[in-house]
Formats: structure tokens, sequence, C-alpha cells
């Protein structure tokens, strides 16, 4: 089929008319906005490469539909993880899903039908496109008002000690004043909080975030931690700007990230980590581990474990004891861009795996190195127990 500009536009707005039907129906059920925006994203998306096949596939088969909508899908989900929309997976997969089916069922029985020059009209829908894009530019915008209209309040902390655990069970932006502490930890215990600019000193954790969504950690400071400095489970999250502090803990971890793998990706980007056994760790998990500095760990540096599927990129690793970069348990791993110096050696018992690793992938693990610079460490990288490693340098 030749499609007109404005034949593929309307079509795409008529599709994605069905996806915010849907979108509606999920939103009503998760009692979240992630559908709309989703749409929001899917819609920019689709229009963004009609314009792009309109000079490129004048004559578009019908065939075409399958690989135009692998690369659609593409770039949407890039879009979304470089832009931290907090989607979970299977919820954009499944909204996806929609919107192509329905792109295809309407182009290829329902418009011809209906509307009997659909083909000579190069796609085009007459007044119903108008209406379309009314209707989805008035859906999107009343979700926006909305969503706008319910954003969180916002709680200073006062400068000065606060003594914890600190237990925040409602919706609530916890922005620190200059010399805020918290001593004892903080707990999040609801959904769609971000705490800002908090020192945390002392508690079994830091900071604890278990099963909520929508959690952002901003600019904390966490030290004297028992256990984790940030501990999450079955929580998505997004920590950015942090420091932790865990020099002298031999078996506390700094950040752990743990079961969230149905819950979307979560982020943590531009932190420090002194110490602890393991500087970032994650269990079957989905994370970014994006620009941090993690130094002085007694185990594994950064860790991705148990069946998670995760890239740890332009990370700074110094001094670690062990291993540096740890891929481990089934796990798939894109280590890009990472400079790792100066690891040692652990293996006085003769526990061969603490050699001094600058990379290591272990149990039926799959790591991808990239342009990662590995110096002056006993072993720059290996693969044990049925794993392997793949190396792209350029």
């Amino acid at each position: 089929m030749s499609y007109t500009l404005k034949g593929r536009i309307h079509s795409r707005l008529a599709a994605v008319l069905v996806a915010l039907v849907a979108a509606c129906v999920i939103a009503a059920v998760v009692r979240e906005w992630w559908p709309f925006e989703l749409v929001a994203v899917m819609a920019a998306v689709g229009v963004a490469l009609d314009l792009a096949w309109h000079r490129l596939l004048p004559y578009q088969p019908a065939w075409s539909m399958l690989p135009l909508g692998a690369v659609e899908l593409g770039v949407l989900m890039a879009v979304v993880f470089g832009f931290g929309l907090r989607a979970p997976l299977r919820g954009a997969l499944l909204l996806f899903a929609v919107a192509w089916l329905a792109a295809v069922v309407l182009a290829q029985a329902v418009f011809p039908s209906l509307r009997l020059g659909y083909a000579e009209d190069g796609g085009e829908l007459g007044r119903f496109g108008g209406v379309a894009a009314a209707a989805i530019a008035l859906v999107l915008f009343g979700a926006g008002a909305t969503a706008y209209a319910q954003r969180p309040p916002v709680v200073h902390l006062s400068a000065g000690v606060h003594q914890g655990p600190l237990v925040i069970t409602r919706r609530e932006v916890l922005q620190g004043d200059r010399g805020a502490v918290v001593r004892g930890g903080i707990v999040v215990a609801h959904d769609d909080v971000e705490i800002k600019d908090v020192t945390v000193v002392g508690g079994v954790n830091g900071i604890t975030v278990d099963n909520v969504h929508g959690t952002v950690l901003d600019g904390v400071s966490v030290s004297g931690a028992k256990l984790d400095g940030i501990h999450v489970r079955l929580a998505d999250v997004v920590i950015k700007n942090c420091t932790v502090d865990m020099l002298g803990n031999e078996l506390g971890q700094g950040i752990d990230i743990s079961f969230n793998m149905d819950m979307g990706m979560s982020m943590v980007e531009g932190c420090t980590i002194l110490g602890g056994m393991d500087g970032i760790t994650t269990h079957s998990s989905m994370t970014e581990i994006v620009d941090n500095q993690v130094s002085h760990t007694q185990q594994q540096a950064i860790s991705i474990d148990e069946m998670s599927m995760e890239t740890a990129k332009d990370n700074e690793i110094r001094d670690a004891l062990g291993v540096a970069l740890f891929c481990n348990d089934r796990s798939m791993c894109m280590f890009e861009h990472n400079t790792v110096v100066g690891t040692q050696s652990d293996s006085a018992d003769g526990d061969r795996s603490r050699r001094g690793f600058g990379v290591l992938a272990s149990f039926l693990s799959q790591a991808e190195l990239h342009d990662n610079a590995l110096a002056s460490n006993p072993v720059p990288f290996g693969a044990i127990t049925n794993s392997e490693i793949s190396r792209e340098q350029k």
C-alpha cells in the first residue's frame, strides 16, 4: 500500500487510540500514571518514525509491518529506558502489542471494509483522523493535568539531628535542609516517595525500600549502617548522586537491589561507595549501574547476581579485594567503558575465584566487555563454571 503522509499519521493515531483505551483500563487497575506516559511516548515515537518511513518507503507491503514494528519497539524501549520512565517491562510490552495488533487489524481489515477508498486515499481517514487526534490530545492532557494536581507534598527536614528510624507512610518529597541528619535509618513504606539531600547515620540499614513503587533517592549520604547502606527489596528505585560509606564494615553492602525483575528498570547513577563486602550488588534485577565510583570493597565492587540482566558502564573501581566486576548465577551482563584499577588478590586460602579479577563471569553467566580500561589487576578478566566472556576493544 502507498501511504500519504497524512494517511500514515491518521492510521497511526487510530491504533494509538485503541492503545489509549487499554491504558485507561490498566491505569484504573494499577492506580499509576505510567500507562498514559507510555502511550504519549508511543505516539511521539510512532509519528516521528512515520515521517522517516514516508521518505524511505513510499510503498509499504503488508509483510513489512513485522520488521518495522520490531524497529519501533527497539526505539520505544530505548526512549523509555533513556528517560527513566518507570513502566514495568511486561506492562510496556503488553501495551505496545495492543497498539501493534490494532494497527495491523485496522489497516488490513477494518478500514478497508468501512471506507472503500481507504487504499486509494493512501490511508487517510477524513474526519475520523482529526477526531482521533483530538481524543488522544484531550485524554493525555486530562491525565497529565490530574497527575500534576496530585503531586506529592514537599516536607522539609530541618537542620539538626532527627532520631530514627524515620518511617515514611505517604506519598511525599522529603527535602533535607542543609545539615539535616537522621540517626537510626529511614524506611520507605509507601509508593512515590522521593528523598533528597538527607544524611543518614547508623541503623540496621541506612535506607530501606521494601515492596513499594516509584522511590527516588537523590543526593542522600549514608554511613554507619550495620547491614546495607541502601537496601531495596521487591521495589523499583532510582538512586542518584549518593554517598555510601561502609569502611570498616566487612560484612555490610553499600547498595543492595534485589528481586525486582518484574518491576521495570531501576537505576544507580553518580554514587560514591566506600568499603563494605560488596559496593553495589543486585539479585534477580534489571538495574542500570552508571557513572559510579566504588573503592576498597572486600568481596566484589559491583556484583550482578541471580539471573539479573544489567548494564554497568562508565564506572570507576579502585582497590577492590578479590573481584571488581562480577557476573554470576545465570546472569547476563554488559560491562562498558568501566575503569578498573588495582584489584588485589585474596586467594591465600586457595580460592582461585579471588585472584584479583578485574572482571569475572561465574556459574552459567554471560558477560560482554566493551572498551573497559583494566589496569594493574592480577587477572584482567576470566570465566569459570561454564560461563562465557566476549570482549570487544576499539
